[in-house]
């Protein structure tokens, strides 16, 4: 792979390239990018999605979208530190293209922003219970309609491949999505695969998949502007585009300190414990005297997760230039954070939070309410979808689907896009909104 190719400004949906020295300096491309995912309606719902703690009353937890912001924060960080260094080594990219650092920064920013625009209600649980309502439940009775791909498409309803759907699906007055560049939505990638085979071997790009089938197409088109490797002979899998490691490290930096923040600050683990962990991170920077002077537990907490996070950032840095060879010829196949010199405390601060915080009762019994409420309302609307589709709606079915904005009813689509398109329904929708309509649905709630 090549830094030339990578750094694509083509948007999706043009037909013609763009070139970075013809770009207005006040407002470039990529960072056009990073607005219009901001302003998109999808993004605005992560503001009432879970992170760790689902539902929340608390004013410092974080949600999707906060956390969202955050890691693309660290991600700008990331891409301008790496953005100067690969400027150095390849000053043909600034002299000859025009590229500055800011440009690196700017893409893996936007790219850290939508990460998780995607992901459906209830955290990583929402992702689960769409994949048991078709493995276990209702949905089980497509499986012989289906491909197998398409149904593993649902089986392991992946909101990584939810967003990618997002930021590129055309619909009225929306052509070619959110219209991203290239190179943002090669950084977007970081599972560069299809549904199957499931995780073909160890390397970081196969954990989980990257796009839906119905989207294949446009995998494609981003695959070959790019440039990015073929990683397979048999299958549709390719080698990350390198700033999507970036974009990794920025989400694993983040969700590793800061929902252990979380945790503390919530009193579901010790502040001692912060000392103890935070402070085998950042070693010698951190200054007692500064902790100390801090008055409430919020602040201390706070001074040691900003150490933590820049020293992280700094580590990640270096560790991408070290192995950027491997990176861009493909064979570097695991994440940045695996080969940091803290990987063992990193695993010792996860491990207390999955303990205390992830596992915990409030966050264990939302989680199961999530399963209750995304099973009901999947079965209720594929229902009314297919009946209308077979000419079989009853006025029950003719009632849910004035429920179901037009972008999602495609009644006359295949049955796979019928589905799909229901998933895509559920999964766009806020943990509030979801219970509000399961309550409607019931009876349960009809005051609102």
């Amino acid at each position: 792979m090549n830094w030339e190719q990578l750094l694509s400004l083509k948007r999706f949906g043009d037909t013609n390239k763009r070139i970075r020295k013809e770009q207005d300096e006040t407002r470039l491309g990529f960072e056009v990018d990073y607005d219009r995912i901001i302003f998109s309606s999808e993004f605005r719902s992560l503001q009432d999605k879970t992170q760790v703690i689902p539902l929340s009353n608390t004013d410092f937890v974080h949600t999707r979208l906060t956390h969202s912001l955050e890691v693309s924060v660290v991600g700008r960080s990331l891409g301008r530190l790496v953005g100067q260094r690969l400027l150095e080594k390849h000053p043909h990219l600034q002299s000859i293209h025009g590229y500055q650092a800011n440009d690196f920064g700017a893409i893996v920013a936007a790219a850290a922003l939508a990460h998780d625009i995607g992901n459906p209600p209830f955290g990583h649980s929402g992702e689960k219970a769409i994949g048991e309502f078709f493995k276990n439940g209702l949905g089980q009775s497509f499986k012989n309609e289906l491909t197998p791909k398409e149904y593993q498409d649902l089986c392991d309803f992946e909101g990584n491949a939810n967003g990618f759907k997002i930021l590129t699906e055309s619909r009225a007055g929306r052509q070619g999505g959110l219209r991203l560049s290239y190179a943002t939505l090669g950084a977007f990638m970081k599972y560069p695969k299809e549904s199957l085979p499931k995780k073909p071997t160890n390397h970081i790009a196969d954990k989980k998949y990257g796009f839906f089938q119905s989207e294949k197409d446009v995998f494609i088109d981003v695959i070959n502007e790019l440039g990015l490797l073929k990683r397979s002979q048999t299958d549709i899998s390719f080698s990350r585009h390198p700033l999507a490691y970036l974009v990794e490290a920025a989400d694993d930096i983040c969700y590793t300190i800061i929902d252990f923040e979380d945790g503390i600050n919530l009193g579901l683990i010790q502040e001692e414990f912060a000392l103890e962990y935070l402070s085998k991170i950042i070693r010698n920077t951190i200054r007692p005297e500064n902790y100390y002077a801090l008055s409430t537990k919020k602040d201390r907490i706070g001074y040691l997760r900003a150490l933590a996070i820049g020293t992280l950032i700094n580590e990640a840095v270096d560790i991408f230039m070290k192995y950027e060879d491997a990176i861009l010829n493909g064979t570097f196949d695991c994440a940045l954070l695996d080969k940091s010199s803290y990987d063992a405390q990193i695993k010792d601060i996860i491990k207390v939070s999955i303990e205390n915080v992830y596992q915990s009762k409030e966050v264990v019994e939302k989680e199961i309410a999530g399963y209750r409420v995304l099973s009901d309302l999947l079965e209720v609307f594929i229902t009314a979808v297919n009946n209308t589709h077979d000419n079989k709606a009853s006025n029950y079915d003719k009632l849910i689907l004035h429920l179901l904005p037009e972008n999602f009813k495609d009644i006359k689509g295949s049955l796979y896009a019928r589905l799909l398109s229901v998933c895509s329904f559920v999964s766009n929708m806020s943990d509030r909104f979801a219970i509000l309509l399961f309550n409607k649905i019931k009876g349960i709630d009809l005051k609102h």
